[in-house]
Parts: structure tokens; C-alpha cells; sequence
């Protein structure tokens, strides 16, 4: 909307520079605008005010609902960043978890936002599954007055990308609701395409600027608050302290036990987040690349607004150990190779071909490539940030974190792979060297805050490792509440991780119950969950005086057997129907009661 000599109290040459400006300005710029003219009128008040000076029109209120559902903490942090700045816009908005809005209520909204991961392969997030089920179900009402749009969160490298979202997306269309803006489907690096699309959302919702009266001193604030926060576009390059392989000699495993000095950073994380490290890819894999591809390392490419050479945009900025089947189709345009078609034919090939293999792997098998150097990164994403949940207690450690890093590696097509992250902690990063990190909150993965709450902590390997802050915080606390830990890993002797520290626990009191299953000291197999089993009854009493279930670890194999476990106990210690322990579970979860963080 363009200003007119008539309708202002500007003369022609101002209203020109005004129009020249205004449409360049971001948001945050009106709004800092608006906050500094407000605030130097308000200086101004003990001055008569002249008679020709037109009366302020207070906007009126739109009302909006924030829906989100999260299982490591993205979606929520999306919504609640997002409801801020609305409201800062004039806006009326509610935000809510899935796990706590009655889908019911869908019929008394007019306007929602809906930010929602995907879990898994194409998994709602847990406190999603009942409003997911219901919405698909034939009890979900007629939508015609919603308007509504969706951002959906995911993994690219994962077959069902998005799928949770685009799901909702669809229903919500069937259902007869209207988009406010089309759907955005956002990778692991989701920054500027989620706020692309709440740009789009903020134009066609808002109509036009809505004006926000911010003071100076506000303003101020909130940039000596961002100057000093540090995020995965700004880490903060953490010193290494220790690094210990936690395993014994004889061990089929090595795990890493990392501490990084924060002093400095500032950060403020409790018992359940995680750490955030920016990895870099092996240089030696980067070079065997290079190689293969025949580029000269020195060429220039530009990434991500950035001109680097190409060695350097490989080496530090984008992914070449993960084949996704979008990176293989983008492949696809420059090689003719006769059998490289045949893998994006069906499913199960392009991923028996793509499990464990990487792009090197590619440019060997299927050569020749018509590709330069700026097509080949043009095809490629962002690194990720790897998530470690951390493993100590900020009140007992305030200027340290620490982690339980465990090394991937394995064998295929005759090479020996190394994780990005893990096997460079493992193989290349000394004590004194720094790490780019920063905090990951996950409040799907907390401490109760009643503190006389039993907790029961199921885990195994690296799994274990925020049950060490959690009880690290409670030992600081003084809190001598129930607390069970079920721990599983494959030997005693080698693999018995943070054994001390969980005998000491046990010794003060701060860990009430411990249950170990060291699957490889015995012919038969024990598991995490065969110990559940066995404590079946004891399980199901912890459950019934209140207690919270955590569960964390590998998802396919251990997460999963150990939520069949937890069903068929509920069945048979409950006397329950399948049916009614399944709709169990989904209220324990629903209450925070059964939290799982699981990769």
C-alpha cells in the first residue's frame, strides 16, 4: 500500500522518500521505527499538542491459535517465537501443544497455525497422535470457517519427509478449511525457509503493517539479549576439556565422554536438552571426492550466499555422507549412466543401495557426470548439527557440559565409514581444541516438577546419558525421591557405562532401584526390556503411584520393543483389552507422563 499526499499529513517530496523506504524495511525495523518515534513523543507529552494533529486509531485485534507438535522441542520454539512477534503486531494469540488442545475446540477457531515435525518414518510426534487420530478419524468435524496453514518440520534423508505435516495439510483441506498461505515443508536446517513462511502468513493474515509501540529501552535490551545468545547459525566454539573412551579394552564399542568448558557462553539448559555441534566432514573423504570428481580443490563455488572454494564448501558446509532419495534424483539430470535410473525405480532399491554408502560412492559407480563444481553443490544441503543430550547437571557443573558421544563405524563396498560427528570426537579432536556448539532446549524431555514424582529411566548405551544429568541434578538438589534406572549395553566388564557414578547414586540414596541387562554375557540375549518384564508388577505399581516413564536410545529396535513391553504389562498387570492399554499409554503421554527422546 502505497502513501498518498491526500491521505497523510506529508508533503509530496516526503511521502516519495517514504515510499522509497517503507517497502525495504523488515519487520523488526518498523517495529524498532515505530518504538523510537513513540518513545520520543512520549518525551514531548508536557508540550501543547497542536490542534491539527490527527487522532492515533488503535488496530483492532485479530485472533489467531498457535498449534504445535514437537518431539525434540523444534515446533515448539518455532510457535512460541512466532506468537511473540504477532502479538507484538496486535494480534491475540493463543498458543497450545497438540497434546494439551482439545480437538474439539477446532470448531470454535477461526485462524490456526500449525508447526509440526515429523517423527521417525512419517510418525506424528507423540503428544500429536490422539488430536492426529481424531482428526482423521470420521468423529473430526466440518471446517469450513478455518482458515489455516501448516509448517511442517523433517528430515529429508528419511523417505516419509514431512509426512505428518503434509498429512494434516491435506485433512485440513478435506475437512473444507481454507489456507492462509500454502504449506512449507522445512529440512533440518529450517531457519530461513520457516521464516519465509511466516513472512507469507504475517502479509496475507495482517493485510498490511500493524503498527507496535516499543520503547527504546526495550529495544536495547533485546539486542544486548541476542548479542550474546549463541545458536546453530552462531555457535560458540567450546574448549575441550576431556575426552575419554568410557569403554574397556576388548570392547566392540567406544564411547566418548566429551566435557567443554561454556564459561562465557551464557547458556542456560536444564537436565533433558541437548548440545548442538557443528561438525565438519572428513578431510581425507573430502579429498578422495575432489578426486573422483576431477574438480580442482581451489575452484570457487558460492554456498549458501557465501563464495568459498570448493574443497571448503565440502569440507565445512555441505553434507556428502547421507543418500536421500532428493539428492539422488537431483543426480539424476547429469549422468546417463544406463543403471543409475534403475535405482530411483522402487523403494527398496535406492535404499539397499544408499544404506551405508555415501556420495563418493556415487561419483565412483555411476561416472561419467556433466556437472561443474557450482552444479554439484547446488544439489547438496547444509550439514546438520548433531544433537547429544547432555549428560551433567548445570547446577553442579556451571561452567561445564558434558557428553556421551558414541563412534559409528562400520564397513561397506570395501571402505571403512566414519560417523561425521562422533568419529571425528573419536579420531581427531584433542583436549584444548574448540567445538562450534550450542543449546538445543527439549522440554519434551524434562524432570517432573514435583519433585517427590517416582521417575523410572530406561536407556541403553548412550541412551544413558541424560539420566546422568538427571540424577547429577537431584544429588544437587538434595532430592531423594523414587528413582529407577533400567540400563542395558552389551557387556559388564567393557561396557558398564558411568558405573561408578550410578553405585554412588545408589550408595546416597539419590537412586532408589537399579535394573542392568548386558546382552552379550549370556547365551541368551537380555535386553532393557526383558528386565522390564521381569519387574512387571513393580512397573505397574510405580505407574499407579504417579511415575514419569523416560525413554531414550536407538528407536527402531530398543524404543520400540520397550513400548510393546510397556503395553503388554499394562494389559496384563492393568487387566486391560489391547484397545485400553493402547488408549493408556496415549494418556500417559499426553500428560508428560511417558517421555521418550529416541533417534
Amino acid at each position: 500500500m502505497k502513501l498518498q499526499v491526500i491521505n497523510s499529513p506529508f508533503n509530496e517530496e516526503q511521502i516519495k522518500l517514504l515510499n522509497e523506504l517503507l517497502p525495504k524495511l523488515t519487520i523488526e525495523q518498523k517495529i524498532w521505527l515505530n518504538g523510537y518515534l513513540s518513545a520520543s513523543q512520549a518525551t514531548q507529552d508536557t508540550l501543547p499538542v497542536a490542534e491539527s494533529a490527527p487522532p492515533v486509531v488503535q488496530p483492532v485485534a485479530q485472533e489467531l491459535t498457535i498449534l504445535y507438535g514437537s518431539q525434540t522441542g523444534n515446533s515448539q520454539g518455532l510457535a512460541e517465537k512466532y506468537a511473540s512477534a504477532l502479538k507484538a503486531q496486535n494480534v491475540d494469540v493463543t498458543v497450545a501443544s497438540l497434546g494439551k488442545f482439545k480437538a474439539t475446540n477446532l470448531k470454535k477457531i477461526t485462524n490456526l497455525l500449525l508447526i509440526v515435525s515429523t517423527h521417525g518414518e512419517g510418525d506424528p510426534p507423540d503428544q500429536a497422535i490422539q488430536f492426529y487420530e481424531f482428526l482423521h478419524s470420521k468423529r473430526a468435524p466440518k471446517l469450513d470457517h478455518l482458515h489455516y496453514s501448516v509448517l511442517a518440520l523433517g528430515d529429508s534423508s528419511y523417505e516419509f519427509f514431512c509426512k505428518t505435516g503434509k498429512d494434516f495439510d491435506e485433512q485440513f483441506a478435506k475437512l473444507g478449511a481454507t489456507r492462509i498461505a500454502p504449506r512449507t515443508d522445512c529440512d533440518v536446517d529450517y531457519d530461513d525457509d520457516a521464516a519465509q513462511w511466516f513472512s507469507v502468513v504475517q502479509e496475507k493474515f495482517l493485510q498490511q503493517p500493524t503498527e507496535v509501540v516499543t520503547s527504546p529501552a526495550q529495544t536495547e535490551q533485546t539486542q544486548a539479549s541476542d548479542a550474546t545468545t549463541y545458536t546453530r547459525k552462531n555457535p560458540f566454539y567450546a574448549e575441550v576439556l576431556e575426552n575419554l573412551n568410557l569403554n574397556g579394552r576388548g570392547s566392540n564399542k567406544e564411547t566418548r565422554h566429551i566435557e567443554l568448558s561454556i564459561e562465557g557462553a551464557n547458556f542456560l539448559f536444564e537436565p533433558g536438552d541437548s548440545i548442538g555441534i557443528q561438525p565438519e566432514n572428513d578431510e581425507k573423504l573430502v579429498d578422495a571426492l575432489l578426486t573422483a570428481l576431477q574438480f580442482d580443490p581451489i575452484t570457487e563455488v558460492s554456498v549458501f550466499d557465501e563464495t568459498l572454494s570448493v574443497k571448503d564448501a565440502l569440507q565445512k558446509k555441505l553434507e556428502i555422507t547421507v543418500l536421500s532419495k532428493p539428492v539422488l534424483e537431483k543426480i539424476g539430470a547429469y549422468t546417463e549412466h544406463p543403471e543409475f535410473s534403475k535405482l530411483l525405480e522402487e523403494s527398496n532399491t535406492w535404499k539397499d543401495y544408499a544404506k551405508g554408502r555415501d556420495l563418493l560412492d556415487v561419483v565412483e559407480d555411476f561416472a561419467p557426470f556433466t556437472w561443474t563444481a557450482q552444479q554439484f553443490v547446488e544439489i547438496l544441503r547444509k550439514i546438520p548439527a548433531r544433537l547429544y543430550s547432555i549428560a551433567s547437571s548445570q547446577k553442579a557443573n556451571p561452567d561445564e557440559v558434558h557428553l556421551t558421544i558414541g563412534k559409528v563405524s562400520y564397513e561397506t563396498n570395501g571402505r571403512q565409514r566414519l560417523g561425521v560427528c562422533s568419529g571425528s570426537v573419536a579420531e581427531r579432536i584433542q583436549i584444548g581444541d574448540t567445538l562450534p556448539i550450542y543449546v538445543h532446549k527439549n522440554p519434551n524431555f524434562s524432570l517432573p516438577e514435583n519433585e517427590d514424582t517416582p521417575i523410572i529411566m530406561i536407556g541403553a548405551g548412550t541412551g544413558v546419558a541424560p539420566y546422568r544429568s538427571f540424577l547429577e541434578e537431584r544429588e544437587e538438589l538434595g532430592i531423594e525421591g523414587k528413582a529407577w534406572l533400567i540400563f542395558g549395553d552389551q557387556h559388564f566388564v567393557t561396557d558398564f557405562l558411568y558405573q561408578t557414578d550410578w553405585q554412588r547414586w545408589l550408595a546416597a540414596g539419590t537412586l532408589s532401584k537399579m535394573d542392568v541387562a548386558f546382552s552379550r554375557d549370556t547365551d541368551k540375549k537380555v535386553y532393557v526390556q526383558h528386565k522390564l518384564e521381569e519387574q512387571a508388577a513393580s512397573f505397574y505399581e510405580w505407574l499407579e503411584q504417579g511415575a514419569v516413564i523416560y525413554v531414550c536410545g536407538d528407536e527402531k529396535t530398543m524404543a520400540a520393543d520397550v513400548d510393546a513391553t510397556i503395553h503388554h504389562i499394562i494389559e496384563q498387570q492393568g487387566q486391560k483389552t489391547p484397545e485400553e492399554a493402547k488408549a493408556f499409554v496415549n494418556e500417559l503421554k499426553q500428560q508428560n507422563r511417558y517421555q521418550r527422546d529416541v533417534y
